[in-house]
């Protein structure tokens, strides 16, 4: 999947993996990668960038933890994150009903 088309929805993405558990910055990226059936496979130079981002706005909180004898640092959703999930899923869903209007074969 093109880069581009991720732009403006990567940060709700992130948010959604997290919404049920903490995760590490791995995780999070292997849980992209699963629920997209493939589809996403993001570089570290793009996902670290966008955690350290969602945490300076108060959408994500982290710690420090150690996972089978490493330590990474546990991301997980705050209030302000999960309203801003709602948020973006509102979004998608009026993104992707324009999207599918504009595309779906028109029948005469």
């Amino acid at each position: 999947m093109k880069a581009d088309a991720l732009r403006g929805h990567l940060d709700p993405m992130i948010l959604a993996v997290v919404e049920h558990e903490p995760l590490h910055g791995y995780a999070i990226m292997e849980a992209l990668q699963e629920r997209s059936g493939g589809a996403l496979d993001l570089p570290t130079g793009t996902l670290y960038p966008a955690l350290r981002r969602l945490e300076r706005a108060g959408y994500l909180a982290s710690e420090w933890s150690t996972v089978g004898g490493r330590k990474r640092r546990t991301y997980q959703l705050t209030p302000a994150g999960q309203k801003m999930l709602v948020a973006g899923r509102g979004e998608w869903e009026t993104f992707r009903t324009v999207i599918e209007g504009v595309l779906r074969p028109r029948t005469s």
